[in-house]
């Protein structure tokens, strides 16, 4: 009990501005980095490559939430006051950042990396969906668990790799759905269906574990200032349910979009998946 009073003690106690708006300049460098990039290679398109309009809307929409998310209230209210509003934080940054991200990026513009042949092992690897699923629920899991998640909460640096991880591995989750690269192929739409719906299984146990868990697994938000007169058990419950209901409603609906795209296509074998969710033309 000691242990947990003393972490709760290296949580700050602050007061939320409503009116204003944090920034934190790590991510602002690093998002304007990764649009830059996309713009310098969008520039150095092959012929009739050059991302669409929808494509660049993707992607910058992708950048804009990324930006939004990781700054402002949402961001002060995830890391000082509500472990629901952290919950919030985690679910745009793994269902909604990574296929904003994937849509918009065409496949010539990440072909490049995959040229080496050990570079291309490693990716083939990594993107097969066996893999993609233990990772993503791998790192979900571990970041959720009392002694990782605290231990973010005490220390910056960490809950910069955990936020890191968690987008990394979710991009690996989405791949089998959105890949722009046949040399790394979506799953055929029976395989998605499934997958999609496997998906649903370890987040679900993870959010009813928090949701129904009899003591305040995350101290540090115990310590914290009471927002809306929420008691940290009530805001611990909150969360849990928003890991639950919403993130499991994404793939359910998902898995609607993936059967009638199947069937408007007529064809369940891998290569009939191979299409595009953003069009590539203006």
């Amino acid at each position: 009990m000691d242990n947990l009073l003393l972490l709760a003690a290296l949580h700050p106690v602050a007061q939320i501005d409503w009116t204003g708006w944090s920034v934190h300049w790590s991510t602002v460098i690093g998002i304007a980095a990764l649009g830059a990039l996309y713009l310098w290679r969008a520039s150095k398109a092959p012929g009739a490559g050059t991302p669409s309009g929808a494509q660049k809307l993707s992607f910058f929409s992708g950048l804009f939430v990324m930006f939004i998310s990781l700054n402002g209230p949402l961001h002060d209210l995830s890391d000082s006051f509500l472990f629901a509003a952290h919950m919030v934080q985690h679910l745009i940054l793994t269902l909604l950042i990574p296929p904003l991200l994937i849509g918009g990026t065409p496949g010539w513009m990440l072909r490049p990396l995959i040229r080496p042949m050990s570079v291309r092992a490693v990716a083939k690897f990594v993107t097969r969906p066996a893999i993609c699923y233990l990772i993503f629920n791998l790192v979900i899991i571990g970041w959720h668990l009392p002694v990782f998640y605290n231990a973010a909460m005490a220390n910056h640096n960490i809950h910069i790799g955990e936020h890191l991880m968690f987008m990394a591995s979710a991009v690996l989750l989405w791949w089998p759905f959105m890949s722009p690269m046949p040399e790394l192929p979506r799953l055929s739409y029976p395989a998605q269906l499934l997958y999609c719906f496997l998906t649903t299984l370890p987040m679900s146990v993870v959010a009813i574990y928090i949701t129904m868990a009899d003591h305040v697994l995350y101290p540090a938000y115990a310590s914290a200032p009471r927002i809306w007169h929420l008691t940290p058990m009530m805001d611990q419950r909150i969360g849990g349910l928003i890991m639950w209901v919403p993130g499991s409603i994404v793939f359910y609906v998902l898995m609607s979009v993936v059967f009638f795209k199947w069937v408007a296509r007529g064809e369940d074998s891998l290569a009939a998946a191979q299409v595009d969710w953003v069009p590539t033309q203006t």
